[in-house]
C-alpha cells in the first residue's frame, strides 16, 4: 500500500490535478492520497496560503475581505470548470471558505491556522470531487474523524504519540482516502498548523501510522539532484539516497522537501520515493535506509545555504576554564536561540546561529551580555557567512575526501573560514563568504561529477 502527497504545484490549476488524477488512476496500490493548497501556476503568481494569510490579517484587522476571498475563490474555481464541476456541488466549499470571518476564534494564532489550513483543506475536497466525477471511488476524510491529532502552538503544532495508534483504522480503507495536508486537531478541536512546507509531514505521519510499503511524494522536479540546478547546470539525478544524507542535504538548502518532514517515515524505515508529477514515468530519487544502499559515488551531493551568522570568541586559555561554555549556552537560552554548530580551538570557539531567529535587537542584547558575562578578550558577529554542506554515505571509508574538496577551491581562491566533520563521516561542512558559496559548490561538484 502506498501514501501519495501531491506539492502545491501539482495541484496548481486544472492542467495539474488532471495529472494527479492519472497518476491515481495508474496505480491501485495508491491508497491514501495527500493534498497541498493550490500552488503557483506561474513565476509571478501567488500561492493560495499566502492569499489566506491575507484574508486572515484583513479579518483581524476588520477590514473588507470580499476583494481577496474572491481572488482566493477563483483559484478553485478554476480548477472546477475545468472538471466540469457543478455549482451545487461546490456550494458548500465556498460557503466554507466565505463564513471563515464570521466564525469564533480563541485566539487570533488560531484564526490565522485556521485561515491557512483551508488551503489544503478545500483542495482535497475538491480532488475528492473529481475523482467521484470521473467514476474512481473516492472519499474526503477530514483530520479529526480520521484521529490526526497535534499539539503544541497553532502555528507551529507537533504530532501527538496516540495519533499512530488512530490512523491504523484506516490500515484497509474500504475505498481511496483523501486527506488534507497541513493540519491536525488539537485537544481544543481547533485547527493547529504544522509549519510552513507541512503537507510533507503530514504524507510521512500518514505513512507511518498505515505502515506503508511505499511513501510517494510528487513534486515539480524529475528527481532530486546531486547539486542546486540554478548553481550547477544539468546536474547529475541521485537515483537512491539515504535518510540521512537527504537530512544532511535539507539543512543545508535542499528545497524539495521540508527540512523535518521524513522523519516519520525514518522512524519505522519506510522508503520514500521523490517523483515528478509532469514525467511520472520516470524513476525519480528512491530515499531509503542505510542498511539497503550501496554508494554509487564518494558525496551524494553538496548544497549552500546563506541563512547563516556566526559569533567568534576569543579568550586565552579558554580551554582550562570549566563552566564558560555553561554561562554561554544560558545566555542563548535567555534569548530563546539555538545554536547550529560550535566548533572550537584550545583559545577560541565559534558559533554558528540560523540568523533568521534575530532582530537587530536581540543580537546586539545578547552580545552585550556575552561581555559582561564571558569577558572575552575579542568578540566578532558575522553576517556574511553561508554554509555549505558535502555529503555522501561513501566518504566513511574513503581516504583523501577533505583534499579532494578542499584543493579545488584553493584554485579558485575560496577562503574557508570554518571546517566540521560529523561523527557519521558522511558530511563535511564548510564555512565561506556568501559571495564564495556558488563558486564552492560549483568546485566541488566538478571534482566529484566530472
Amino acid at each position: 500500500m502506498k501514501v501519495v502527497k501531491f506539492g502545491g504545484s501539482s495541484l496548481a490549476n486544472g492542467e495539474q490535478f488532471q495529472k494527479v488524477v492519472n497518476i491515481i488512476n495508474a496505480d491501485a496500490e495508491r491508497k491514501v492520497i495527500v493534498t497541498s493548497a493550490p500552488g503557483k501556476r506561474f513565476d509571478r503568481d501567488t500561492k493560495v496560503t499566502d492569499l489566506l494569510i491575507d484574508y486572515a490579517q484583513y479579518t483581524c484587522k476588520k477590514q473588507e475581505t470580499a476583494l481577496i476571498f474572491k481572488q482566493i475563490w477563483a483559484r478553485y474555481q478554476e480548477i472546477a470548470d475545468y472538471f466540469h464541476i457543478a455549482a451545487e456541488q461546490l456550494a458548500p466549499l465556498r460557503q466554507e471558505l466565505a463564513t471563515l470571518p464570521a466564525n469564533k476564534y480563541r485566539s487570533q494564532a488560531v484564526l490565522l491556522a485556521t485561515f491557512k489550513a483551508h488551503g489544503e483543506k478545500l483542495n482535497a475536497q475538491l480532488l475528492t470531487l473529481i475523482l467521484q466525477k470521473k467514476q474512481i471511488a473516492a472519499r474526503y476524510l477530514d483530520p479529526q474523524p480520521a484521529g490526526f491529532e497535534v499539539g503544541g502552538p497553532a502555528n507551529d503544532a507537533h504530532i501527538l504519540p496516540q495519533t499512530y495508534q488512530n490512523l491504523q483504522r484506516w490500515q484497509e480503507p474500504a475505498t481511496l482516502l483523501v486527506v488534507p495536508g497541513f493540519y491536525g486537531i488539537n485537544e481544543n478541536g481547533e485547527i493547529a498548523t504544522f509549519s510552513r512546507g507541512g503537507s510533507d509531514i503530514t504524507g510521512a505521519i500518514w505513512a507511518r501510522g498505515l505502515q506503508a510499503d511505499l511513501y510517494e511524494n510528487f513534486t515539480d522536479v524529475n528527481a532530486i539532484y546531486a547539486a542546486n540546478p540554478q548553481i550547477i547546470k544539468h546536474p547529475q539525478a541521485i537515483k537512491v539516497m539515504t535518510y540521512r544524507e537527504m537530512r544532511e542535504l535539507s539543512y543545508a538548502g535542499f528545497s524539495v522537501f521540508h527540512d523535518e518532514a521524513i522523519i516519520p517515515a525514518i522512524e519505522v524505515q519506510i522508503p520514500i520515493n521523490v517523483k515528478s508529477t509532469n514525467h511520472p514515468e520516470l524513476p525519480g530519487t528512491m530515499i531509503v535506509t542505510e542498511k539497503e544502499f550501496k554508494p554509487q559515488h564518494v558525496i551524494t551531493g553538496v548544497a549552500s545555504s546563506n541563512h547563516f551568522s556566526a559569533l567568534y570568541l576569543h579568550r586565552y586559555l579558554l580551554n582550562k576554564e570549566v563552566g564558560f561554555t555553561l554561562k554561554l549556552l544560558q545566555i542563548f537560552y535567555k534569548y530563546n536561540i539555538s545554536y547550529e554548530h560550535m566548533p572550537s580551538g584550545i583559545d577560541d570557539l565559534t558559533v554558528i546561529f540560523d540568523k533568521r531567529q534575530f532582530t537587530a535587537q536581540v543580537r546586539d542584547q545578547m552580545c552585550n551580555d556575552i561581555r559582561a558575562m564571558l569577558a572575552p578578550d575579542y568578540l566578532e558577529w558575522i553576517d556574511d557567512y553561508a554554509i555549505i554542506m558535502v555529503v555522501g554515505e561513501g566518504m566513511r571509508n574513503k581516504i583523501g575526501v577533505m583534499k579532494n574538496i578542499t584543493a579545488p577551491l584553493a584554485q579558485k581562491h575560496v577562503a574557508i573560514h570554518m571546517i566540521n566533520q560529523g561523527a557519521s563521516r558522511i558530511s563535511i561542512m564548510l564555512g565561506t563568504k556568501r559571495a564564495d558559496a556558488a563558486a564552492a559548490v560549483t568546485q566541488i561538484y566538478q571534482q566529484f561529477f566530472n
